[in-house]
């Protein structure tokens, strides 16, 4: 379901549960990390910075406008709120964001080298080998207009020197292509100890990126 067809709170209680979950399956530790979900009057709803996904409420979640000036809240909105707003700015399918430390995702990202879509379900559900966006300082600007130019086509982009940035249309959808792009770079890192990876056949990418078009907006 789309996060326009969840009312504010049920995006809020999503929010809130899909950050514990991220904790919870080791996608982030401590209180790094950060999601977002569209609001349905436009705004922006954030988790809050620093502090632990444990002791999170739901009073504890910013409200922003597109722009990051904060509506509601008592507490301040993550660091990374730019990256927030200005990915979900640029792409009116989404609706929700997810930054992410995965382990083996940022094993990729501190090499600087993209994760490869050798499974069919990641070329179907991400849209294809999850690219690099160039460093740029955390919480700047600059790293906001890098990584949020990487989803267009795709559901994930690796975050240099840092993390895993997804995307969905609400944020359990967010967490589910966030645990799948994890799960197959850790497929990747192992499969390369035994051998060379293999690609998928182009023409079977090429149907299964139309299909990606489909589900990237309609989740199964």
């Amino acid at each position: 379901m789309a996060a326009k067809d969840l009312s504010a709170p049920q995006l809020k209680e999503m929010l809130l549960a899909t950050a514990k979950e991220m904790l919870r399956t080791g996608l982030v530790e401590g209180t790094s990390g950060n999601l977002s979900a569209r609001l349905p009057d436009g705004n922006i709803l954030l988790t809050p910075s620093s502090l632990p996904y444990e002791t999170m409420t739901l009073e504890d979640l910013v409200v922003c406008d597109p722009d990051g000036n904060v509506l509601e809240g008592t507490r301040g909105p993550t660091s990374e709120k730019a990256l927030h707003c200005t990915t979900l700015r640029l792409h009116d399918d989404v609706g929700a964001v997810i930054h992410s430390h995965a382990k083996f995702a940022s094993m990729f990202a501190v090499v600087r080298q993209p994760i490869p879509a050798v499974i069919e379900e990641f070329q179907v559900y991400v849209g294809g080998d999850v690219p690099v966006a160039e460093y740029k300082e955390t919480g700047s600007d600059a790293l906001a207009d890098e990584v949020a130019k990487h989803v267009g086509d795709r559901s994930a982009v690796l975050m240099a020197n840092h993390g895993l940035l997804t995307v969905g249309v609400n944020p359990a959808h967010a967490m589910k292509i966030a645990a799948l792009v994890e799960r197959t770079a850790e497929i990747v890192w192992g499969a390369r100890q035994l051998g060379t990876i293999h690609e998928l056949p182009a023409e079977l990418r090429d149907k299964w990126t139309s299909i990606y078009g489909f589900l990237r907006t309609n989740p199964m």
